[in-house]
């Protein structure tokens, strides 16, 4: 049983890894670059197993240790690859250098360890930085998501598919197959990989080819607009610079609210910043900038009380009684029943059924 899971652990890597760097539906192009060198790297846990059942014995240093060290660098290059899925023009600072220290370092640990003919305490050091290696990436590949969460809200009004939520859920299985192997390896440190640690790992490797190969494009907007849009919410109230004036100010924000009423394009659940700033003749900048001085919200925030609002005025209609709450979400914006009932909790403070039944009470 352990063999044929091992099999579908290699063969699938291989060929998510192929898919994801040959990228034929061409969206999250340097991210799937890198997500797919992931899944390669990953694979390589499992070439011993194969080689052995394919009677090929390989004891030679110049070619495992090559192998090895790309295995640890599979947590630099995952975190790299959230990177570009967060920013798809993230460039390389000299700080980021620093953490190719860490493969270097357990791979001259691996090599002292070999000469001194695998030393006990020497093998128990090893896996202990590659267990605190692999933690510290997984904590800063999940600080990278909720800023990107953050982020996706300037820009998008529905969240759902470019949240990054698939490989969040990843990050936390991961961590959780780390935690398991690693007390597993700490408590056996001669013994093989067991069939549960592999059954986990197939299970993590078929929910990462479910969400990849169906995953959108995160970002429509190009690299200047985005990065004027970011920097000016980044800035402080008083540093802010205005690009539009006071006067000029309420007079957008009146026809802003006269087209949201009138043209209800937040109908689109696809309604994007871009979008929305076309109908205004503005620029996506001057869009949020109108957004984020006359409302106080993001863009995501500002789309979703007008759904939430329609949502609530068809529940309370009596002629609507014959819909579903979820009906009603879809046809006034939504595409998530997820996203729906949490933004609907956040700007309401209740849930679509509780605002229901207290509604058909009064």
């Amino acid at each position: 049983m352990n063999t044929l899971v091992v099999i579908l652990l290699f063969g699938s890597l291989l060929l998510l890894s192929f898919l994801l760097i040959a990228n034929p539906v061409n969206v999250n192009k340097k991210a799937n670059f890198w997500f797919g060198l992931v899944l390669f790297f990953w694979s390589s846990f499992w070439l011993e197993e194969i080689l052995v059942l394919i009677r090929l014995d390989i004891q030679s240093n110049l070619f495992w240790l090559p192998i090895r060290f790309f295995q640890f660098l599979t947590p630099v290059v995952f975190y790299y690859s959230i990177a570009y899925y967060a920013n798809p023009n993230f460039r390389y600072g000299r700080k980021d250098f620093i953490h190719f220290l860490f493969p270097i370092i357990l791979l001259i640990v691996l090599m002292v360890n070999q000469f001194y003919s695998d030393n006990a305490n020497l093998s128990l050091v090893l896996i202990a930085l590659v267990i605190i290696q692999a933690f510290y990436f997984i904590v800063l590949s999940y600080i990278k998501i909720q800023k990107h969460k953050q982020r996706i809200r300037l820009f998008s009004s529905n969240t759902f598919q470019i949240d990054l939520k698939w490989l969040e859920l990843i990050i936390l299985a991961i961590f959780t197959l780390v935690a398991f192997i690693g007390i597993y390896n700490l408590l056996f440190v001669e013994a093989d990989l067991n069939l549960f640690a592999n059954i986990v790992s197939l299970s993590i490797v078929y929910f990462i080819a479910y969400n990849s190969l169906k995953q959108k494009e995160i970002f429509l907007l190009d690299e200047n607009e985005r990065n004027l849009i970011i920097s000016s919410e980044e800035q402080t109230e008083t540093n802010k610079r205005k690009l539009i004036t006071d006067d000029e100010l309420k007079s957008q924000k009146e026809h802003l609210i006269k087209l949201m009423d009138d043209q209800k394009p937040y109908l689109d659940s696809e309604l994007s910043l871009a979008q929305l700033a076309e109908l205004m003749n503005f620029t996506p900048h001057q869009l949020s900038y109108l957004i984020n001085a006359a409302f106080e919200e993001s863009f995501f925030w500002f789309v979703n009380r007008y759904r939430v609002q329609r949502v609530k005025e068809l529940l309370l209609d009596k002629e609507n009684e014959h819909l579903t709450i979820l009906g009603i979400a879809f046809e006034s914006g939504f595409n998530s029943k997820t996203s729906f009932n949490t933004t609907f909790k956040k700007i309401s403070g209740q849930t679509p059924s509780e605002f229901k039944k207290n509604g058909a009470a009064l």
